[in-house]
């Protein structure tokens, strides 16, 4: 690579270049510079050239100083400085070779030097005028054959970017036109648009950090290509410009859209601005019309309260059509959509809720829940993660309730009459056959891993590369942690349950001691099992028994605002998973104890005396002996003498309970268990090219070419390693087959990394080295 800088300092170097078999060596290259355009490159030069010396005033440790003194430095006659057998190279500011060549007329301060164009050379053009920058860009004779413009705006503009423009390679300037712009652009860090946005989020102290150079130089760029005089017209009038998004400021808009929260000054700035009056125009700009868009939302759903289902359904479909765009928009990406983004899963809600599941055997509806109805909870769920205000949860919550609440109560009910009918599907311990565990297998038991849940995780343990087997059984009743979770255990063939435990706890079947932690610690290690510490990995090669990811204690504590919470842990139990097989486990059985129900606002109280119960739960209660209730009872899992009841429907026994679990319902019984093994990315057979790659600014663009179609674009520092991205978000290829991302830190320009073509599931296509920011 040849930069303008390496240029000039090859032709200063060339000009003192001769032959040495029929000539002596030139004794100094003298460059005058009458209008002291080079004046500002000095310093690099001398950097690149220790026989670069400078006429002027006397400063020595700049290589500066008075004719005489450039004499003596000739001579070696001055400490420090040496040419170091170099031919010197004497720059004259403010003098012009004509006034080296009139010796005559020649001012005294010159005459030290005037006969050195006898002995030495003059670097010049082949005219015999002196060098200036436009020439040496331009001539094609000793210069670099550029094409520049000459009107004053664009050597006014090259001058001030000259600083900028040494460090550009010559073949990229090759063929270009080098006008205003350009200069201007390269100012500014070749990124206008950027510029503008950091101008328009910082306002006067973006101003200032430019300094007096390249803030004119920003200006320049930004009215030729936008029309805009960032001095004379201000923010607030770029702000109006940015939010209507029209003509030229369309691809501002799109570069904001593609990482707002890079300035997140903006949306403030937008606010200032006032919304056209045209009711016909495109206001989705302004962050105004958005939040409008939000209140008249929040009051829709509110008013569903005294809805039927059907009119609820239906009333969310017509709210999608009209804010379901929204969602697509910026505020959403900002956090400011939140309902917006809820309807979404309302919209799901509504369409899974309109058939009921209250009907055919448990098989059926259990098949059903599995293969269709989980849905109707996890859209519950969905719908909660994007609520932080409480305005918003009344709003939500009002319309999750009318849909959701009669059909898990159908549900449940249907679910508990047919129980009673022909028993639970779940049987006691007593009848229930022990597993077969397999070798170097870790059975990894996570409290509260609902089945919707478990199902999202299978499916994203699967796109991430795991082999995953799910498959479903029926929690112990009643379905509260003390009673399921050893019946889930690889020990359960030797616990059993004493008649009148009130809390439903189980004990030891050998010596009925209470089934404490210690007591259960015992049972796993006397029978082979080792029982792992949070970070232990154990020994590979036998058995293990897991705890991690506390679903059920963060619902307890936390009612509605567990849907928030949930991706976080699941992050934490897949880290798990993955230390575990990485150690060496062939496979992690997922098993859990039960699942729960959660409405928002609430579920259903049904009363139940407190003086007919020994202990009541949420959903469930032991019942005092020769007490008459008309509550369903039912045997308990460890010892089918001892009775107690559960909750009608979906209602609970206490007042308030928004999550809670222990009665009978498929949200709460029908758990789901998967079997995760390590199994490397399938080979992918698809075929694709990066032929071309630009950056613009912090945005990479790529073309590509082969079978592209659904391909992702990622900018990583490792190519093999996700987790060193770069990006804002991975990226589609588009159907046009060019891609775009862009860098989250603008500290890493200049850095190397690796652009990727991947597939969803994260196996690489393609790759090709970079630099972030271009070379």
């Amino acid at each position: 690579m040849t930069t303008v800088l390496a240029a000039v300092e090859h032709a200063l170097l060339n000009s003192g270049s001769f032959n040495p078999d029929i000539e002596v060596a030139p004794a100094a290259v003298l460059w005058p510079d009458k209008d002291r355009l080079w004046q500002p490159i000095i310093g690099q030069l001398q950097a690149r050239l220790p026989q670069l010396w400078t006429l002027g005033d006397y400063a020595p440790e700049q290589k500066t100083g008075p004719a005489i003194w450039l004499r003596c430095a000739m001579a070696n006659r001055v400490d420090g400085i040496d040419a170091a057998g170099a031919i010197p190279i004497l720059y004259l500011p403010g003098v012009s070779r004509q006034e080296i060549r009139a010796i005559e007329s020649c001012p005294e301060s010159l005459k030290p030097l005037a006969e050195l164009q006898y002995r030495g050379v003059i670097w010049s053009q082949v005219n015999a005028k002196d060098w200036t920058i436009l020439a040496f860009l331009r001539s094609d004779q000793g210069g670099l054959g550029l094409d520049v413009a000459q009107d004053r705006a664009a050597l006014h503009a090259m001058q001030l970017a000259l600083y900028r423009l040494l460090d550009v390679d010559v073949s990229l300037l090759k063929g270009k036109r080098l006008d205003k712009d350009y200069f201007n652009t390269l100012l500014i860090d070749g990124d206008p648009i950027r510029d503008l946005l950091h101008w328009l989020d910082q306002g006067d102290a973006f101003k200032a950090a430019k300094g007096d150079t390249a803030w004119p130089a920003f200006v320049e760029i930004i009215k030729s290509q936008l029309g805009f005089d960032p001095d004379k017209q201000g923010t607030l009038s770029a702000a109006a410009l940015l939010a209507a998004h029209e003509g030229p400021w369309q691809p501002v808009w799109d570069r904001y859209c593609e990482a707002p929260k890079r300035y997140p000054n903006i949306p403030a700035q937008l606010e200032k601005t006032a919304l056209p009056m045209d009711m016909f125009a495109d206001k989705s700009g302004w962050p105004q019309w958005n939040r409008q868009q939000e209140n008249e939302l929040r009051l829709a759903l509110a008013r569903l309260e005294q809805a039927s289902p059907a009119q609820a359904r239906k009333s969310i479909a017509d709210l999608d059509n009209t804010h379901g765009e929204r969602r697509t928009l910026v505020w959403a990406e900002l956090g400011l959509s939140p309902l917006a983004q809820s309807l979404k899963w309302l919209k799901k809600l509504a369409d899974v809720t309109r058939s009921s599941i209250a009907g055919g055997t448990i098989a059926d509806m259990a098949n059903t829940y599995q293969t269709v109805a989980w849905q109707a909870d996890d859209a519950v769920v969905q719908a909660l993660k994007p609520i932080d205000q409480q305005e918003d949860f009344d709003a939500a919550s009002k319309a999750i309730r009318a849909m959701y609440t009669d059909w898990a109560q159908d549900a449940a009910r249907y679910l508990q009459e047919s129980v009673q009918k022909h028993g639970y599907p779940g049987l006691i311990a007593a009848n229930r056959k022990p597993v077969k565990y397999a070798k170097s297998e870790t059975v990894f038991f996570v409290d509260g891993l609902r089945f919707d849940v478990g199902k999202r995780f299978a499916e994203s343990l699967e796109a991430k590369g795991y082999s995953v087997e799910l498959s479903t059984q029926w929690s112990a009743l009643p379905s509260v942690t003390a009673t399921a979770k050893p019946a889930v255990s690889p020990v359960a063939q030797l616990i059993s349950g004493v008649v009148g435990s009130e809390a439903f706890e189980p004990c030891v079947k050998e010596t009925e001691q209470k089934l404490s932690g210690h007591h259960f610690q015992k049972l796993l290690e006397t029978n082979g099992w080792q029982k792992l510490a949070k970070t232990d990995v154990g020994e590979s090669s036998g058995q293990a028994w897991c705890e991690y990811g506390d679903i059920d204690s963060e619902g307890h504590d936390r009612g509605w605002k567990l849907a928030k919470h949930i991706d976080a842990i699941l992050v934490e139990v897949e880290d798990r998973i993955a230390s575990l097989l990485n150690a060496g486990w062939k496979q992690v059985r997922l098993v859990t104890d039960h699942g729960w129900l959660l409405l928002p606002g609430g579920l259903p109280k049904t009363e139940l005396p407190a003086a007919l119960v020994d202990s009541k739960w949420g959903r469930c209660a032991s019942i005092k002996p020769g007490s008459h209730t008309d509550e369903q009872l039912y045997p308990w899992h460890w010892n089918a003498d001892q009775h107690f009841s559960l909750a009608n429907g979906i209602s609970c026994y206490k007042l308030g309970e928004e999550y809670t679990h222990g009665g009978l319902s498929l949200q709460e019984c029908l758990t789901p268990e998967l079997i995760i093994r390590k199994a490397g990315n399938a080979y992918v057979d698809v075929k694709a090219e990066i032929t071309d790659v630009s950056w613009r600014g912090l945005r990479c663009n790529v073309a590509v070419e082969g079978a592209f179609e659904g391909l992702l674009l990622d900018v990583r520092l490792d190519a093999g390693d996700a987790t060193t991205s770069k990006v804002m978000s991975t990226k589609t290829i588009k159907e046009s087959g060019v891609g775009s991302v862009v860098i989250d830190d603008e500290d890493l320009e200049g850095v190397a990394a690796v652009i990727v073509l991947l597939t969803e599931s994260g196996e690489l296509i393609a790759q090709q080295q970079t630099r972030i920011g271009g070379e």
